[in-house]
């Protein structure tokens, strides 16, 4: 039975052939750990997330300035910033990377769909230190290469690696990975319907949790981050909440400071 993942896997892999991802930038710059960031925050180790457009929100923000909405984040305490790469169905671009890698000095996530080893010489040349590789789509077989290979051409790169997960056994067998970090999207890909319980679910049944966590997707408020860590979770990926606040530096300094 398809979900989203599979018109998300296909959407991607039209934009590789198409050269989408054949940008010529290239931005150098010192590799900052987003895994480091997270486990050295003093407050909740909160991932910002920059977002327009989602297939289950539609369009969340017609106009964002880009760099503004960067520094706002990282001044109020952000651990990283997740930047939506992905043009067709989140209204994202890669020159969004360039743009927020002027302005921050903390780690930034290329968020995209990435099948193929390309992605992840974009995502270094415009200025990323980690990507998002989503476990489901190479057990689908969507994927150029395997996992292994991918996770191992992301750090010959200098790339950290946040593996998403969406199931116990998915989640299991991400921590026998050389994955940095692992996430849990608390996000159902066939109803889009989002529900914490998700993490508290996997958490509760893990055999061995031996990376950083994060938890993706539905995290509203602090009382959501109080309640995700106490399960054990280390980090928390936010987008849609922020993106629709009235005052981005106030909510991301909540969220941060609990």
């Amino acid at each position: 039975m398809s979900d989203i993942l599979d018109k998300l896997a296909k959407d991607a892999q039209h934009s590789i052939f198409s050269g989408y991802y054949s940008t010529k930038a290239k931005r150098n710059h010192d590799p900052i750990s987003l895994s480091r960031s997270i486990m050295d925050c003093d407050g909740n180790a909160v991932i910002t997330e920059i977002k327009t457009a989602s297939p289950s929100m539609g369009i969340c923000v017609k106009k964002i300035d880009l760099k503004h909405t960067a520094r706002k984040m990282m001044h109020n305490g952000a651990a990283g910033i997740s930047v939506l790469t992905e043009p067709k169905n989140f209204n994202g671009d890669i020159s969004y990377l360039t743009k927020v890698r002027e302005v921050v000095d903390i780690p930034i996530l290329m968020k995209d769909v990435i099948l193929s080893p390309i992605q992840l010489r974009v995502a270094q040349k415009n200025g990323a230190d980690a990507v998002l590789l989503i476990k489901t789509l190479f057990d689908r077989g969507y994927c150029e290469c395997g996992l292994d290979e991918m996770i191992n051409r992301a750090h010959l790169r200098d790339l950290e690696v946040l593996l998403e997960t969406h199931t116990i056994e998915e989640f299991n067998e991400s921590m026998d990975t050389d994955a940095d970090l692992v996430g849990i999207n608390n996000r159902d890909l066939r109803t889009l319907n989002v529900n914490l319980g998700t993490t508290r679910k996997i958490l509760n049944s893990a055999e061995n949790v031996c990376k950083p966590v994060v938890s993706e997707s539905g995290i509203l408020s602090t009382n959501d981050i109080i309640d995700l860590k106490g399960l054990g979770v280390n980090a928390f990926l936010v987008g849609t909440a922020l993106m629709k606040s009235s005052n981005l530096g106030r909510s991301v300094k909540e969220l941060v400071q609990g």
